[in-house]
């Protein structure tokens, strides 16, 4: 909003040329999502707590997590606000992928949202069924995939780690492919969003990494140099990126060791698609799976554990998620979060790196 009323007016202002920058109108998105988190998040809290929307926590899990039955959930209601208004300020209205971000936002959100209510309302950790769930994920990663395929600039190469030239042309099998994506992604943070600040954290140093990689494939001067796909788009998805960070960093601030309130399905399932969106406007298909490598460590120990105990009936892990697994080993939940926030930092890293080793 600020950019598309204020810098017509840069023949009169001439201060106004900031806004320009992508950098200016990111930090400050951030910075916004930041500052909503941290005023908004006592008074929601509160009301959380009034209307009694406390977590159910799982009688099979970890016996130390029994003491945070009863913390508020649906906290991701905080990070959606800030990310929406954010949002709304800084990005270019006129600019369709700053809609169909806020469409995978309020829509995975709203998914999440109605889960959260249900568990709360009927005091289990069952929710809405899981095939409804999924319909649900379906039909908004849907409508954002079509409505980006007809959109300038749009490419339906698929990009491979640490080589230049696209590997395949998926053409209309991208669509489906980026569904997949979409819903993959929005599972993955909602299966690692069991340890206090474990998610969120992750979700920081993913969001960065995003950020950083809109960033230089927007402006054409720097993805001409790295000799990386130039994205039309880039300049917005890394104001929304920002905005992410912002909002995480601030929700962080109530969602650390000991946590008052947790995300719930509302932010897993609204970050986790919102990831798989974002590295399809960038060409960043698989090399999420390398930002996001905790994340996939997470999902894919669940996918082993199920598939071993069903042919065996033994299990693999102590219990799934990968993080209950050394909780159950004698790891304080501290240690946990620590170390497994150090390996996404990890990743993350090595995911940028192929900016250059390509």
């Amino acid at each position: 909003m600020f950019y598309n009323l204020l810098y017509p007016l840069v023949g009169h202002f001439s201060a106004l040329n900031v806004l320009k920058y992508i950098t200016v109108r990111g930090a400050y998105a951030a910075v916004t999502a930041l500052l909503i988190a941290f005023l908004v998040g006592p008074w929601l809290i509160r009301r959380l707590k009034d209307l009694k929307a406390g977590q159910s926590v799982r009688q099979d899990g970890p016996q130390t997590h029994l003491v945070k039955t009863g913390t508020p959930t649906m906290g991701g209601l905080l990070m959606i606000l800030g990310m929406a208004v954010a949002a709304l300020l800084w990005m270019d209205l006129t600019h369709p992928v700053t809609w169909v971000l806020l469409t995978a936002l309020l829509g995975f959100g709203g998914i999440g949202f109605a889960d959260d209510f249900l568990k709360v309302k009927a005091r289990n950790s069952k929710g809405i069924p899981a095939w409804f769930k999924v319909a649900g994920q379906f039909v908004v990663a849907t409508a954002c995939m079509v409505w980006i395929s007809f959109l300038p600039g749009y490419d339906s190469n698929l990009y491979v780690p640490f080589f230049k030239m696209p590997w395949i042309n998926l053409n209309l099998l991208m669509i489906p492919f980026g569904i997949f994506l979409m819903i993959g992604w929005s599972n993955a943070v909602n299966v690692t969003d069991g340890l206090d600040g474990l998610a969120t954290g992750l979700v920081i140093l993913v969001g960065l990494a995003l950020s950083a990689l809109a960033y230089v494939s927007g402006r054409q001067d720097y993805a001409g140099y790295l000799q990386i796909p130039y994205n039309p788009w880039g300049a917005e998805v890394a104001i929304f990126c920002l905005a992410l960070v912002g909002a995480a960093v601030g929700f962080l601030w109530f969602n650390g060791h000991p946590a008052e309130v947790f995300m719930g399905d509302t932010g897993s399932l609204a970050l986790g698609g919102l990831f798989g969106l974002v590295s399809v406007l960038l060409k960043k298909e698989l090399l999420l799976v390398i930002l996001g490598g905790v994340f996939v460590m997470e999902t894919v120990s669940v996918m082993i554990q199920v598939f071993w105990y069903k042919r065996t009936k033994k299990r693999v892990f102590r219990m799934a998620p990968l993080h209950h697994h050394f909780e159950l080993s004698g790891w304080a939940e501290t240690k946990v979060v620590t170390r497994f926030w150090l390996l996404g930092g990890l990743f993350a890293i090595l995911g940028l790196s192929t900016l250059k080793l390509q």
